[in-house]
């Protein structure tokens, strides 16, 4: 089978008069082979994640996708995932698709080729060299998702592709390049299907991991998740309580005093209110190294 997404695929050729219990397995089938082609991409979607962290770790800088149809879209949901479950700041998050991110009347596929509106789009962005630009096109040759990654390196921020081509015109522009060979689609063409998938899983890997690198996880919790109702109050109070291993009273009462996991846990492992902010600080919001040495090796 052609690793060209565009390919079509005499496999799938008369699947329009398949059963439907044909044409879902068909469609599982390419499902699975496109969670299966993340799995060559994971050294380097590593990279790419170090590089991202070592950048963004002691500056202001922001994480900008960029993205075309479905791509653009799937990288709008993962942006839209990270302030409420790891506290990155909305100022430090932008999205940039052809047609902008109201998407009420549907995307603007005719934008797709305008080299000159990612340029521009670019520009009005003042894109600098503390910022992470990701960009994502199935193909890896969509016009605007190039010159918007081509323009953001010329200023000196860094850049990342993903992709799901190898050897496409991304990896002139990209500094980093993640290539998830996901093939011909079931449907020739639908790359929201097989493409978009393995997307949806690089976006969720690069993120994930990333947050973490910066310190929005301990161990395998969440420590920045805002408690913006009562479920994700609840769940603070138990990863308080986890942490610095102390009853949930105790640890509801950190908490509600101190508005955060982070704040509370290193307030019941000893450090002055008016100390915990600097001491995070110091630490680069980890929590691990700003507990004091006792706490944090327990």
């Amino acid at each position: 089978m052609s690793k060209n997404t565009e390919a079509i695929s005499s496999k799938y050729r008369g699947l329009d008069t398949w059963e439907t219990s044909e044409i879902l397995s068909a469609l599982w089938d390419g499902q699975m082979r496109a969670t299966a082609s993340v799995l060559p991409a994971l050294p380097s979607l590593s990279r790419s994640i170090q590089a991202a962290a070592h950048h963004l770790r002691t500056t202001d800088g922001r994480l900008i996708y960029v993205g075309a149809g479905s791509s653009g879209v799937i990288s709008l949901l993962d942006s839209l995932e990270l302030g409420s479950t790891f506290d990155w700041p909305e100022e430090r998050m932008v999205v940039v698709l052809p047609g902008g991110t109201d998407l009420t009347n549907g995307l603007s596929d005719a934008l797709e080729d305008s080299g000159d509106v990612a340029i521009d789009r670019i520009n009005a962005l003042r894109v600098c060299e503390a910022d992470v630009v990701i960009g994502v096109s199935a193909s890896g040759a969509v016009e605007f998702t190039l010159q918007a990654l081509k323009r953001a390196r010329d200023l000196g921020a860094l850049t990342v592709g993903f992709a799901n081509n190898s050897q496409s015109d991304m990896e002139a522009v990209a500094q980093y390049m993640v290539v998830a060979e996901t093939g011909a689609e079931v449907i020739a063409g639908s790359t929201r299907m097989g493409a978009g998938t393995a997307q949806k899983i690089l976006f969720n890997l690069f993120s994930t991991g990333l947050m973490t690198q910066l310190g929005a996880v301990h161990d395998n919790l969440m420590v920045n998740v805002r408690p913006s109702n009562k479920k994700l109050q609840n769940r603070c109070v138990t990863m308080t309580a986890q942490i610095a291993e102390v009853s949930e009273e105790l640890a509801r009462n950190a908490f509600t005093e101190l508005g955060s996991v982070k704040r509370a846990v290193l307030g019941l492992a000893g450090v002055p209110a008016d100390q915990i902010d600097d001491q995070l600080h110091l630490a680069n919001g980890v929590l691990r190294h700003a507990l004091p040495s006792k706490a944090s090796s327990s």
